[in-house]
């Protein structure tokens, strides 16, 4: 089984239009916006713990690329594209952060990390795929139990024919969720 991805696709990563970063920033304008009703840089350097200089620096970066406006006053907001980016970043958190803790059974701060490494790596697609997964376990409590029953007592029957095992020995599957907590690697 080939592993490594075509170079085309791996490159669009490093093409991506914010870096995870970058998303946070504008989460955080768009966070400061609902709550209050306004967000300056000196707000988005508080809500994100960074030194105000740098949320200066990530944020003329974000207004480089047309994400995010500021008007006389200094008073931030983002422009309709990075309005787009940051809902569908907070969706795609949602969905995971969701999948991993109500699907999986992911313990909820592990759930958050994973959630948020992920977040800004989804595809529209592949985000509502996963959102309609989530949709229709919890909608099928029947179903969703035996998923959950399957993870949980996953073993991977035919090692040699699983095309994750047979290119990966020994099989992920072979060590305890304990123990994978325990020794990742």
């Amino acid at each position: 089984m080939k592993t490594s991805v075509n170079p085309e696709v791996w490159k669009q990563f490093d093409e991506n239009d914010v870096t995870h970063s970058m998303g946070h920033y504008l989460m955080a304008i768009r966070d400061l916006l609902k709550a209050r009703g306004y967000a300056r840089v000196t707000d988005v350097a508080s809500h994100l713990e960074v030194s105000r200089s740098s949320a200066s620096t990530a944020l003329a970066s974000l207004k480089k690329k047309g994400l995010v406006d500021e008007d006389d006053n200094h008073f931030l907001r983002l422009s309709p594209r990075g309005e787009a980016i940051a809902l569908q970043i907070v969706r795609n958190h949602l969905v995971l952060e969701n999948f991993f803790r109500h699907i999986l059974g992911v313990e909820e701060e592990q759930a958050l990390v994973d959630a948020c490494k992920m977040e800004h790596l989804l595809s529209p697609e592949t985000s509502y795929r996963l959102l309609a997964l989530v949709q229709t376990l919890q909608n099928d409590e029947e179903l969703r139990r035996r998923a959950i029953e399957g993870v949980n007592g996953q073993v991977c029957q035919q090692p040699e024919e699983c095309p994750i095992c047979s290119d990966t020995n020994p099989c992920p599957m072979d060590k305890s969720l304990s123990a994978l907590r325990k020794n990742p690697i």
